[in-house]
């Protein structure tokens, strides 16, 4: 099999320029919008001192010397949430960012190991209102690609229709008959047990060592995601506190958490919440992370001690991150991410 041209060749890049043209007028566009809408625009590092402190995030570490050769570990972060975060806490009230971010072990159709994160966050607002943002960027990618039907394996979305909200508990509900809110205990803690038997009795294959997050992100995987956005967005809520470490706990449902994801054609393209911002709180889900960390992968990420300082005096807000990526994959029906990638890396 002959191996396909580098991206840097003059005929491969010839095929991609369209679709790399249609990416720079929805970024131009996007950040217009925002503008319009009184936000700032920011740039945060992307050398940090923790990448994150998410259980199956992987992170790309590297090393400072310093001018008298002492060293010490850093990392390329996986999200630009820590050092937004900390511009909130500074007295920004809308900001947004078209970071680079890094993660490995992370290669597919959908999935490259450094790509493009659109985050934005509002001081002060409920976290449905990040809702209406992600309808609007949807708008503006479809108004500048001429496409309102998107498609992704088979599956079609009129992207320019109303938005379809559906909790977990719902969607477990219509699309394996699960009642996952059984597995989940009155003081948000999870019940394994429960949800294995509920799982396998849908024939939902379960390992023994599958623990409730395994679980849960298999059902999710195979049996819910696919069918989510399927002729018209759809926003996915009220996750359960266990699967949302760095959302806060429903103002109104017990046990779940102010988490959303936005889905078009089974892909999931945004993920939001509304902050935690109990310093506390996020140590205790952070060192929870990283301890599965350590028994999973031998390894554990350290916590950024400024970031929980600075949630000391964040106010309330509302914040989320969009794969820019699949959002121009989407939008110009470009069948790999790295079809929409300026310089994407070799595989």
């Amino acid at each position: 099999m002959t191996p396909p041209s580098p991206w840097w060749s003059p005929g491969r890049h010839s095929d991609r320029r369209g679709l790399l043209l249609a990416r720079n007028r929805i970024k131009a566009s996007i950040r217009a919008w925002f503008e319009r809408q009184g936000f700032v625009e920011i740039e945060a590092g992307c050398l940090q001192v923790s990448p994150g402190n998410e259980t199956h995030l992987h992170a790309f570490r590297t090393e400072r010397i310093g001018t008298d050769l002492a060293r010490d570990t850093l990392y390329l972060h996986t999200s630009p949430e820590f050092a937004c975060k900390k511009l909130l806490a500074a007295g920004e009230e809308r900001i947004f960012t078209f970071a680079p971010v890094f993660r490995n072990r992370e290669r597919g159709a959908m999935h490259a190991p450094e790509f493009t994160m659109l985050e934005w966050y509002r001081a002060g607002e409920p976290y449905e209102r990040l809702w209406d943002d992600c309808a609007a960027l949807l708008d503006i990618a479809a108004s500048e690609t001429g496409r309102n039907v998107w498609q992704w394996r088979g599956t079609d979305c009129h992207v320019t229709a109303d938005y379809r909200s559906t909790t977990l508990v719902e969607a477990f509900s219509r699309f394996c008959d699960l009642a996952i809110d059984q597995s989940i205990r009155a003081d948000a803690s999870v019940d394994r047990e429960a949800l294995a038997a509920l799982a396998s009795a849908r024939g939902c294959r379960v390992a023994p060592d599958d623990d409730w997050s395994d679980i849960f992100s298999k059902v999710l995987t195979d049996r819910i995601e696919p069918r989510l956005g399927v002729d018209r967005p759809e926003i996915l809520h009220q996750y359960p506190e266990h699967e949302a470490a760095l959302a806060r706990p429903h103002r109104e449902v017990q046990g779940v958490a102010e988490r959303f994801e936005l889905y078009v054609c089974g892909v999931e393209l945004a993920n939001g919440f509304g902050e935690l911002t109990d310093a506390a709180a996020q140590r205790r889900r952070f060192e929870a992370q990283m301890d599965e960390r350590q028994r999973r992968y031998g390894e554990r990420y350290p916590i950024d001690e400024e970031f929980l300082a600075a949630l000391a005096s964040m106010p309330q807000a509302s914040g989320c991150a969009l794969g820019f990526d699949r959002l121009v994959m989407l939008a110009t029906g470009a069948q790999r991410i790295d079809d929409v990638i300026w310089t994407p890396i070799a595989r």
